[in-house]
């Protein structure tokens, strides 16, 4: 398994740290250095897709919090919020070799019933899935690209 493996997203100059024979990545939204998994690094590269090629400002997203779903604790990878502090996006993160299977547009739904983000996002780093929500009326409709902050 390759950790530093080339994704579909732009590359980005990481803070990489070796301890103990375990590398670490310094994640500069929470400001500290997270072991460094197949998943934080597809979670890492699309936090720097969405600041450096999106614009969204850092001070707006929150990584890996919790939330309840049917009643367990579940976290979220990305949550994405407008100036005015409503959630306007949600990202589902999967290590490069996770295949993006209905399970997964399932487990980004389930959650989704908590946090009614208008826009999803599931990603594997190597696929890009993006999704408008109409929440009142309970459709969706996939889109190629993912917008850029908007406010």
């Amino acid at each position: 398994m390759n950790l530093l493996q080339p994704l579909h997203l732009p590359p980005y100059p990481f803070k990489l740290t070796e301890q103990n024979e375990q590398l670490f990545i310094y994640d500069e939204i929470r400001k500290k250095n997270l072991v460094l998994t197949p998943e934080e690094w597809v979670r890492q590269h699309f936090v720097q897709y969405l600041i450096r090629e999106k614009k969204y400002p850092k001070a707006l997203i929150k990584l890996e919090g919790g939330l309840q779903v049917h009643g367990r604790p579940r976290r979220s990878d990305i949550v994405v919020f407008n100036s005015d502090g409503q959630k306007t996006l949600m990202v589902e993160c999967k290590a490069p070799a996770v295949e993006i299977t209905q399970k997964v547009f399932d487990q980004i739904a389930r959650y989704n019933i908590t946090h009614q983000a208008p826009l999803l996002a599931v990603t594997n780093g190597l696929q890009h899935y993006y999704c408008l929500i109409d929440v009142p009326n309970k459709t969706y409709k996939f889109v190629q690209e993912l917008p850029s902050y908007e406010g």
